[in-house]
């Protein structure tokens, strides 16, 4: 089975500094849904694995982020793609939860949920935090420059070998040939 991660905002769809709380506020990187049904059709099983501390702070409830989510897969599956699983941490970092990335325990999660390894998986996001939880499940950390990616890129301190592309869809270019 082939399995690529997945970060939700910044990567798949633009980010907000405020939150996306609505499905309104959902709104994909032109080429994203197009990149996902790109490797659904390289036969890969599609994850996403996203921070939502949102929930937490009181900015959205389970039911806004299923409605937010919902919006997504099907915008997916209109484009000709899937996603395959929807993990997310609710905590704020004052929670010290072992799910919030940069820890791996949503990774962990992922792993037995699919009962593989995650070694040689790519993980792709725009922030370090998506890039330290991959290299601690044994991912391989791939950078988009959308959303928070070009910060990410400037400040530096990237774990060793982390492949970066313009987006999304370059990105997949790249693990699909």
């Amino acid at each position: 089975m082939k399995l690529v991660v997945l970060d939700r905002d910044g990567v798949i769809n633009y980010d907000s500094p405020v939150f996306i709380k609505t499905p309104d506020e959902w709104k994909p990187i032109p080429g994203s849904l197009e990149a996902i049904a790109h490797l659904s059709q390289a036969g890969y099983r599609v994850v996403v694995a996203m921070n939502q501390s949102g929930i937490r702070r009181g900015l959205l409830d389970t039911v806004a982020l299923n409605a937010i989510n919902d919006k997504m897969c099907k915008a997916t599956g209109q484009a000709g793609g899937r996603i395959d699983a929807i993990f997310f941490c609710p905590h704020a970092n004052s929670d010290h939860c072992t799910c919030r990335k940069p820890a791996a325990g949503m990774f962990r999660e992922i792993s037995e949920r699919f009962g593989l390894g995650l070694s040689g998986v790519p993980a792709i996001g725009d922030s370090l935090r998506d890039l330290q939880a991959a290299v601690a499940a044994g991912a391989i950390p791939i950078l988009v420059l959308t959303g928070k990616g070009k910060k990410t890129k400037a400040e530096g301190g990237l774990p060793e070998n982390t492949k970066i592309f313009a987006n999304l869809a370059a990105a997949v270019d790249a693990l699909a040939q």
